[in-house]
């Protein structure tokens, strides 16, 4: 069963062919278009289908695909990143490495227990996992478009000779993942440019706009991360409710109608969790990996504004000293160069970052509002039919133990929140939808 999910033709279905949810992107051309038309798992890879449609001169045709996989991408990423020319330009930020090894991990243990369980059970559970895989390949696919329609929506990188070799060559490119020493000289640089991100930090700048910047991207970029924390623990709770139905069949017959409740708004909390993962979580998780890019965009003119200081300094002491005053001159002639190349084009890439990013959160949060008011409804509706005479028995008799405080009969009722932590609010959250705010201005 798990190689039928790894090794299979994963292909997208038409409704997947459209805008992702994370596609944060607000420019369209026509002139040139990119996205993943179709992708294949392969154990351990993940090959995707790169569409391209343009007009532009540059390509052999107006329509061609090849297939790439992750390693690909990121020797793309890679690329812009090394290149000096595009220093003043806000990098898209690389896509994720898919990582399905918690999915098969599950897929292998179902497949150990296989024979202890019944036909319906293992029918149910392999469906769950199955779903569980194809959100994670799906999330994978549109977090690899979006940096593709990035680039390709740049009036600069667009015009890139390694993106057109990775959109046109039809052939492996021979890429390979980094090894363990290129790993650690990565890590050292990181470490270098860490400690001299805070000397630059601490230089004040000459223009007001880019302080200004600088110092609303820190605190953005920290509230992202935090909202992104938060989002994260919020859908691990709805996946956490959503195998709630389960525990409540240990308690038998009186809670029967309880359980059948959740038995039924199982499959809407995974819905709900699903779709907050991919309007809210991937949003989240997309401008936390861009507000670092801009940040390193901030960091790369803060550095140029450091050079060319230090440039104008050398020129005073050269002059002074009246020695390798030409030198001295053409390097200061190039740091300022270099430094106003990159703030001019910096200043129009804060700008776009801002408009792109108020607008997708707008357009996200508002989808998402949306499904959770399509979600609320069926749940509104279940729990309706669901509180019959049978429940509302035992609901009175919980709410006069936690009204009058009984502690006495409360301590020799059978410990049931030992079983389920969760039901005492279950049973007040049925109580309000039953009887409204009666029972809550009673109970508060």
């Amino acid at each position: 069963m798990q190689e039928g999910l790894d090794d299979g033709p994963d292909f997208l279905s038409e409704e997947d062919r459209g805008p992702r949810a994370v596609n944060v992107d607000l420019q369209t051309d026509a002139t040139l278009q990119v996205d993943i038309s179709d992708a294949l798992s392969e154990r351990d890879k993940v090959k995707f289908t790169v569409h391209t449609k343009s007009t532009l001169p540059n390509f052999k045709q107006n329509e061609f695909s090849v297939v790439r996989q992750h390693e690909e991408f990121i020797w793309l990423h890679d690329s812009f990143v090394e290149n000096e020319e595009y220093a003043g330009y806000i990098i898209p930020p690389a896509p994720p490495r898919p990582d399905f090894d918690a999915s098969r991990e599950k897929l292998q243990k179902l497949g150990e227990g296989e024979g202890s369980m019944t036909k319906e059970e293992f029918t149910k559970m392999k469906q769950e996992l199955e779903a569980e895989y194809l959100a994670i390949f799906k999330k994978t696919v549109a977090m690899h478009e979006v940096f593709l329609c990035r680039v390709a929506a740049h009036p600069v990188l667009r015009k890139d000779l390694n993106f057109h070799v990775f959109l046109e060559y039809n052939q492996d490119l021979s890429v390979r993942g980094k090894n363990k020493r290129e790993k650690m000289e990565d890590f050292f640089k990181n470490v270098v440019k860490s400690a001299d991100g805070v000397l630059v930090a601490g230089v004040k700048d000459v223009d007001d706009f880019f302080e200004h910047e600088k110092t609303f991207l820190l605190e953005y970029h920290n509230r992202v991360k935090d909202a992104s924390a938060k989002s994260d623990r919020m859908i691990r709770s709805h996946k956490s409710k959503s195998p709630l139905s389960h525990n409540l069949h240990v308690l038998g017959k009186f809670f029967l109608k309880v359980s059948e409740l959740f038995e039924k708004t199982r499959k809407i909390e995974a819905r709900v969790a699903a779709d907050e993962d991919l309007k809210l979580a991937d949003l989240l998780k997309y401008y936390l990996r861009e507000s670092q890019a801009a940040k390193d965009l901030l960091y790369r003119r803060g550095r140029a504004l450091v050079d060319y200081e230090n440039a104008n300094k050398a020129l005073d002491r050269a002059r002074a000293k009246n020695k390798d005053v030409l030198q001295a001159e053409t390097s200061q002639q190039v740091c300022c160069q270099k430094f106003e190349k990159i703030s001019e084009s910096a200043k129009q890439e804060l700008i776009d970052f801002k408009t792109r990013r108020v607008a997708a959160f707008r357009k996200n949060l508002v989808e998402l509002a949306e499904l959770e008011l399509k979600h609320a409804k069926p749940v509104w509706n279940t729990c309706k039919i669901h509180t019959a005479h049978e429940s509302i028995t035992l609901f009175n008799h919980v709410n006069f133990l936690i009204v009058n405080n009984h502690r006495s009969r409360w301590e020799s009722s059978p410990n049931l929140y030992h079983v389920c932590p969760d039901l005492l609010f279950v049973i007040i959250l049925l109580r309000v939808i039953v009887e409204g705010n009666s029972f809550s201005k009673t109970f508060l």
